[in-house]
């Protein structure tokens, strides 16, 4: 038995692919813990892992404000992660010698994983629910001048919690040592070589798994009249009434089953009369949905972009940051998705029609979920972990 420690942030985006490996390698046999936050605690029990919870030591902020740093603002998320690591120290290094760990899991943006890793001696995969980046890929986000502007006005705040790093015992060399994957480390990507840009300038030691899908809650229901259409604007940067007003106005008339979820801080009466051919929740079972859909309107989360794909579904592109901005122009480069030209309801009535209409982009979304279906998933990941464990076992 392999005794297994993840960490990650608190996003969704970043855990949820990570918890049917966990629960993979509990069925295994192997011990696995899981440093978190009471939000997820539930889903990582129910994987079969110990959660133990990190909210006492990260500086308080939202879901919401970690993506928003983790998109436009690497200073505020560095600092953020320097804090939070210094925070932790004394506990988690304290328990980690008890526990001995074989080998440590921790995402791509939760540096206090990798940082940990490095000061115990401990084997080390980087969990990289993202693109995988490094100095080539980097060059592909278009980073408006509002963010160029924050990382340059942010080095001296970067500089001064890299050097207090390394005086708690952390070997750290750059902060771009922190937040770039490298070519010599173990590192699980959650996507495929077709998907990822610049594949061939990763070394053999990345592993590219393809999205780690766990099992729906509901089966999809069986044979449909009429297309479907999916909208989502994912879990963090939801409140958007007037897109959704927008797609009630485009869709109202339309000869298609229309499922929308907002979030739960939208209230649906805000939106005005729903028509008939709408279900709007707050939260819907998205891998189920997307196992009938026919569009998936989306904010282009990683998360979202690979299960829709998983599933052959063709995009409607609506992102909200630079790292989803990459994640569209991908799909709209492989001819899996279109980006929308404005947010009004012509926009995004044109935009649906015309992959409902272009039998060219499901095809070229169905050829890109056989790739994704065929890439390994959580097995592979598991594989991974347990490889580097065994390693140096």
């Amino acid at each position: 038995m392999k005794k297994v420690v993840f960490f990650s942030i608190p996003a969704h985006g970043h855990t949820n692919p990570t918890l049917p490996v966990a629960a993979e390698l509990v069925n295994r046999g192997h011990e696995v813990w899981y440093y978190s936050f009471f939000e997820f605690q539930k889903k990582i029990e129910e994987a079969g892992a110990q959660f133990i919870s990190c909210d006492a030591f990260l500086p308080s902020i939202s879901e919401k404000e970690v993506n928003r740093r983790a998109g436009k603002d690497f200073a505020a998320l560095i600092e953020m992660a320097a804090d939070t690591t210094i925070a932790l120290d004394e506990k988690v290094c304290k328990e980690l010698k008890e526990f001995q760990p074989d080998c440590i899991v921790s995402d791509s943006l939760c540096f206090w994983g990798k940082l940990f890793a490095g000061k115990l001696g401990i084997p080390y995969v980087c969990s990289t629910t993202t693109f995988a980046f490094n100095r080539h890929t980097a060059k592909l986000i278009k980073r408006g001048p509002k963010e160029v502007l924050r990382m340059i006005t942010g080095m001296p705040r970067i500089h001064k919690k890299m050097q207090l790093l390394k005086e708690h015992g952390y070997q750290v060399d750059s902060f771009v040592s922190l937040i770039e994957n490298d070519n010599e480390t173990d590192t699980i990507v959650y996507t495929t070589k077709e998907f990822q840009p610049l594949a061939e300038t990763f070394s053999d030691r990345y592993t590219f798994v393809g999205p780690s899908i766990r099992q729906p809650f509901d089966a999809p229901a069986g044979s449909k009249r009429q297309s479907v259409i999916y909208i989502s604007l994912g879990t963090v940067l939801n409140q958007n009434k007037d897109f959704y007003r927008n797609c009630i106005e485009a869709f109202k008339d339309a000869d298609a089953e229309i499922v929308m979820s907002i979030g739960g801080k939208t209230e649906i009466t805000t939106l005005g009369r729903i028509p008939d051919n709408f279900t709007v929740k707050p939260h819907v079972d998205q891998v189920s949905v997307l196992q009938k859909a026919d569009v998936f309107i989306t904010h282009c989360g990683m998360n979202s972009v690979n299960e829709s794909l998983y599933y052959g579904v063709p995009m409607v592109l609506y992102p909200l940051h630079s790292e989803q901005g990459l994640a569209a122009s991908r799909v709209a480069e492989l001819g899996a998705g279109i980006k929308l030209e404005g947010n009004k309801p012509k926009h995004i009535q044109k935009a649906a029609a015309r992959l409902l209409a272009d039998s060219g982009y499901r095809e070229q979304a169905r050829k890109l979920s056989e790739t994704f279906q065929h890439a390994g998933g959580a097995a592979k990941a598991a594989d991974v972990i347990l490889k580097k464990a065994e390693k140096t076992s």
